[in-house]
C-alpha cells in the first residue's frame, strides 16, 4: 500500500502500515488515489490540493474547524489563507456548536474567528438564519439530516481538516469535520449525538460513529463529485480543536499532508500513517481511537459505499 513513498526519509515507517483494521475489498474494484506531501506550508497545501481540484467549480465553500479560541492546534492562518486565495470564488464555512463555548452563537462565533485569525475572507456559518434537511441514501438510523441551511449556496466543498483526535469521536479527520462540521448546531449535532447530548456516546459508541458517517454521507451525496477532502497531519493532539487550550499536547511527530477525492481513502490512509509510528509516538492516539470506537467510522463508510478502503499512495514531493 505505501510502496510509493520508497525513498522519503518516513518511508520505512509506513511501508506495511496497519491494515488489519480495514475490511476486505472487492478485488475488481480499482484502488482509490490518496496524494501525500511531507510539506506542510502554504505552498505545499496548494500543491496538493491542485492534484484533485478537478471538478471544483462555481461558489466554493472551504470546510474546517476554526477552533475555539487560541487554540494552539489549529491549522496555521498563513496555509488557509494561502489555498483560499488560490481558490476562485471560494470563502471558509463553519457552523455554531452543540455544547456551549466559543462557537455556540454566532455572536460568540464571530468573536472567536477574530480571535483566532479568520480575517482575510468571509467566513459563513451556515446556520446562521436556520438549517435545511438533506436526504441520506441507506442510512439504518436517519434518512434525513439537519445540515446549515447556507450550505445549499455551494457549489462545490473543500473539505480541509487538521487530523488529530477527538474526545468522542476517537479521531477527527475528513468525515467527522463535514459530519458534525456541517451540522447545524441546534438541530443536526443534536440528532446525531442523540437528545440528551452525550449521552447516547456513553451508551454507545459505535452508534454514534454510524450516526456521523450517515450524516457526512448527507453531505457527499449533496455535491457528489464536487468535493474533495484534505487532511493535514500537524499538531496531531488526541484532543480536537474545540478543547481550545485545554488540548493535551500533541506526541506524534509531523507528518505531511494527504489529499484525495475519496473519503474513506483519505480517512484510512491517515490513520495508516499514524499506526505505522514508533509506539513512544502512536500509543496515546491509537487509545484514544481505539477506546471510542473510532474505527467504526471507516468500516461503516465501507459499507455505506461511500468510498474505497484501498488507495494507491502518490507521493507528490
Amino acid at each position: 500500500m505505501f510502496k510509493k513513498l520508497a525513498g522519503l526519509c518516513l518511508g520505512a515507517l509506513f511501508v506495511g502500515a496497519c491494515t488489519a483494521n480495514q475490511p476486505a475489498a472487492d478485488p475488481a474494484q480499482d484502488k482509490a488515489v490518496v496524494y501525500f506531501t511531507q510539506d506542510i506550508s502554504p505552498e505545499g497545501l496548494v500543491k496538493i490540493y491542485d492534484k484533485i481540484s478537478q471538478n471544483v467549480s462555481g461558489k466554493v465553500a472551504i470546510k474546517m474547524h476554526t477552533g475555539e479560541p487560541h487554540g494552539p492546534n489549529i491549522l496555521p492562518v498563513p496555509m488557509v489563507k494561502a489555498l483560499q486565495q488560490h481558490i476562485p470564488n471560494s470563502n471558509l464555512v463553519e457552523t455554531n456548536t452543540l455544547y456551549a463555548g466559543g462557537r455556540h452563537t454566532t455572536e460568540e462565533h464571530r468573536k472567536t474567528l477574530k480571535i483566532n485569525g479568520w480575517t482575510f475572507c468571509p467566513v459563513d456559518i451556515m446556520d446562521e438564519d436556520g438549517a435545511a434537511m438533506l436526504p441520506i441514501k441507506g442510512g439504518k438510523h436517519f434518512k434525513e439530516m439537519s445540515v446549515g441551511k447556507n450550505l445549499l449556496n455551494y457549489d462545490s466543498m473543500v473539505v480541509l481538516t487538521h487530523f488529530k483526535g477527538h474526545t468522542m469521536g476517537g479521531f477527527g479527520g475528513s468525515l467527522k469535520n463535514i459530519a458534525i462540521g456541517c451540522a447545524d448546531g441546534k438541530i443536526g449535532k443534536a440528532m446525531q449525538h442523540g437528545s440528551n447530548g452525550a449521552d447516547l456516546w456513553r451508551a454507545n459508541k459505535s452508534l454514534f460513529m454510524e450516526n456521523m458517517v450517515e450524516a457526512g454521507k448527507a453531505v457527499t451525496d449533496h455535491f457528489g463529485k464536487h468535493i474533495v477532502y484534505i487532511n493535514v497531519l500537524r499538531n496531531m493532539s488526541v484532543d480536537c480543536d474545540c478543547a481550545g487550550t485545554s488540548a493535551a499536547a500533541p506526541k506524534t511527530r509531523n507528518i505531511g499532508i494527504l489529499a484525495s477525492t475519496d473519503i474513506l481513502a483519505v480517512d484510512q490512509a491517515s490513520v495508516d500513517m499514524v499506526y505505522a509510528l514508533p509506539d513512544a509516538e502512536s500509543h496515546d492516539l491509537k487509545e484514544r481511537i481505539e477506546s471510542r470506537e473510532g474505527l467504526r467510522q471507516l468500516t461503516y463508510m465501507q459499507e455505506l459505499g461511500m468510498g474505497n478502503n484501498q488507495y494507491t499512495l502518490v507521493n507528490i514531493d
